[in-house]
């Protein structure tokens, strides 16, 4: 069976560039430590926003979709789910509403992670929720013409309980021990867990909801006001290629993670960014149209209403729509489209 020991990783030299990420996830981390201090009553609607945005994101990533007034109804109002679709999103919202509340009281061991998977199928039934995978799974492609070809074969599910317990301790070891940096030790372990892809059904939504609880356990709270999850879907070819590259070698022990740790701390930073962006507009209290007209500045090429409400969380959508009607009538926006595709452009780049 693969060996999890991280002492070839922590001895391993690191390029500068790899090494100035890391450092600018730092310096973002201590920046947005600052914010919070100074107004966290404004940050609340962010929060809303991006448990939307991760619970929509993660299972779209998956194929399991519904409206955009369903998610809310499903985030906001935990409404009861109707269909197949709904139960699974719902499940999702359940697990990350915990991870936000309860992080701190969420130790990294296989049976806690067990217990996550199996609230993450608990509105519907699903005989193996909580259990290791029962039969071989397999990470592979279709292609246009029709042919799927396997890309990856994890450990056999006979191997997956040991695997995923002594993954669990030797992650706790080198966080414990100080023996390796967390935002290197967290894309290890979670590229190891989907190298396991311990589960029938589900391993990719639980590795972004393990992402989470990880980066927060290490004090990185990002993603509780900026969605990792969304950025993860808009890129999505680049994680699966960054996760393929790694994944190569694996089973003897001879991958290199590099190219996932780097596409999620890449990731990670962008997401620190976006945050002080959407800080900076909320920081100092506006006219709706002149926090929209600012909104959108920031955005390059068409943007919809629904870009402009993530960058404005205190604005409800009438107000939104009033500035951006407001903004097309004084010739600042075009609109294009109608109905849900509406869109908009700057005609002024000053």
């Amino acid at each position: 069976m693969r060996e999890f020991n991280y002492s070839k990783i922590r001895e391993r030299k690191w390029g500068s560039d790899l090494l100035s990420l890391i450092g600018a996830i730092y310096k973002e981390a201590g920046k947005q430590e600052l914010y919070l201090k100074q107004k966290p009553e404004a940050l609340d609607r962010l929060v809303e926003i991006a448990k939307i945005q991760s619970t929509e994101a993660s299972n779209a990533i998956e194929g399991i979709v519904t409206t955009d007034t369903r998610i809310r109804q499903l985030v906001e109002e935990k409404t009861t789910p109707k269909n197949r679709n709904e139960q699974e999103i719902a499940g999702y919202r359940d697990v990350l509403s915990i991870i936000h509340e309860s992080f701190d009281a969420i130790p990294i061991t296989k049976n806690y992670i067990l217990q996550l998977h199996k609230i993450l199928y608990s509105h519907m039934y699903n005989p193996i929720a909580g259990k290791t995978k029962t039969v071989q799974n397999y990470i592979s492609a279709t292609y246009p013409d029709g042919h799927v070809e396997t890309l990856f074969t994890p450990l056999a599910p006979y191997e997956t309980p040991e695997a995923l317990e002594r993954l669990c301790e030797e992650y706790n070891r080198v966080i414990g021990n100080l023996e390796l940096d967390p935002l290197i030790a967290i894309p290890v372990f979670i590229h190891d867990f989907l190298c396991i892809h311990p589960f029938n059904d589900g391993n990719g939504r639980m590795s972004r909801l393990l992402t989470t609880l990880l980066l927060y356990r290490s004090g990185f709270y990002v993603g509780k006001y900026i969605s990792l999850e969304a950025k993860i879907a808009n890129n999505k070819d680049l994680y699966y290629d960054a996760l393929r590259a790694s994944q190569e070698g694996w089973h003897t022990g001879e991958d290199n993670p590099e190219p996932f740790i780097r596409y999620l701390l890449g990731t990670i930073l962008s997401a620190y960014k976006d945050f002080e962006e959407r800080f900076e507009l909320i920081e100092i209290k506006r006219p709706a149209l002149e926090l929209v007209r600012i909104a959108s500045q920031h955005k390059i090429g068409r943007f919809t209403k629904q870009d402009i409400r993530e960058l404005c969380p205190s604005l409800s959508d009438s107000s939104i729509e009033g500035a951006l009607r407001k903004l097309v009538e004084s010739g600042e926006l075009k609109r294009e489209g109608a109905g849900r595709s509406i869109s908009y452009f700057r005609l002024n780049m000053k």
